[in-house]
């Protein structure tokens, strides 16, 4: 086999070397500007493949098609009445005109950095000039509160909102866009990721919630401990309702027993003169073992009718 003579294979090498340098291949995500001795020559190359440059003189600049990201830093903004909140936005960017995108900002590093201005900007303008209820709700729909904030005036606290989040970041939108449009950049759409009360105003907040919710705790002992007397009302009132019920019956039960017992003795009593004499003997009984203990003393006379069943000679009852 014969060996390729140098002077075949430098001018083969040669040719490879040139046509690899001046070949270029754009992909569907790429958008390219070719430029000589630093400034852009001919048109933005935006469609996909094989392309080609003079090889050393041209540069090629590869940008990309897809949607970009911006995250702006949090920036401490007053509100139009006056409350200081950190203020997080995002943003979402492409870029429209790669050569007026090179000859403004060269590359994406520049364009985060004027983006930065921009929104930053736009964003603290248009938050200055609206209150702080705007910028936390988007609608006046009515608000839907627990059982812990169901009673009050709560529902009636709720200020009415004239302009709310959705349009103020449409605000920031239409003033930022020809700014930025003007960098060969497209702002697609913009976002207020987070906004926080600035530290001191939120341990104010912490500290009025911790508040009414001490309140709500209390709201609720309160009403248990008004459950609880009516409770106990109600059965110290039912208490004496059954006990007056049930001392009416005894005192009627007993009122009862007590003329019948009346009529029994006076059937009794009137019978004869025998009758008689038992029922005082029985009665006379009766009061001994009531009135008398064994510490007592006791001085009548003897002709005490008290004193003549004491006699110590048995005393006869006479019959009639």
């Amino acid at each position: 086999m014969k060996k390729l003579s140098p002077l075949i294979i430098v001018p083969i090498v040669s040719v490879l070397f040139l046509l690899n340098a001046s070949v270029f291949i754009v992909n569907e995500t790429e958008q390219v500007i070719i430029t000589q001795f630093g400034k852009p020559v001919g048109q933005p190359i935006i469609t996909s493949g094989i392309q080609f440059k003079i090889p050393f003189i041209q540069q090629v600049h590869v940008f990309d098609r897809r949607f970009l990201e911006w995250d702006g830093a949090p920036n401490q903004i007053p509100t139009k009445d006056k409350r200081f909140i950190w203020v997080d936005t995002y943003a979402r960017w492409r870029i429209k005109d790669p050569l007026l995108f090179f000859q403004r900002v060269r590359d994406e590093r520049g364009a985060q950095s004027r983006l930065d201005d921009v929104l930053d900007g736009e964003t603290r303008n248009a938050i200055a000039k609206q209150n702080l209820v705007e910028l936390v709700r988007n609608t006046n729909r009515e608000q839907l509160f627990s059982e812990d904030f169901s009673s009050g005036d709560q529902t009636n606290n709720l200020a009415k909102i004239q302009v709310g989040r959705d349009k103020i970041t449409q605000f920031i939108i239409k003033a930022a866009a020809p700014r930025i449009e003007e960098l060969g950049i497209e702002l697609l759409d913009l976002k207020l990721k987070r906004i926080n009360y600035v530290d001191e105003v939120q341990k104010k907040i912490f500290e009025r919630m911790i508040t009414e919710r001490k309140r709500i705790a209390d709201k609720y002992r309160s009403e248990g401990q008004g459950e609880a007397s009516k409770i106990l009302g109600d059965k110290e009132r039912e208490l004496k309702k059954i006990q007056s019920q049930a001392y009416k019956v005894a005192q009627k039960i007993m009122g009862k027993a007590d003329a019948e017992a009346t009529i029994i003795y006076a059937k009794a009593y009137n019978q004869n003169k025998k009758s008689r004499d038992f029922y005082r003997f029985m009665k006379t009984m009766e009061t001994y073992q009531t009135a008398l203990d064994e510490s007592d003393w006791l001085v009548l006379s003897t002709d005490s009718d008290f004193f003549k069943y004491l006699k110590k000679q048995p005393m006869a009852i006479q019959e009639d």
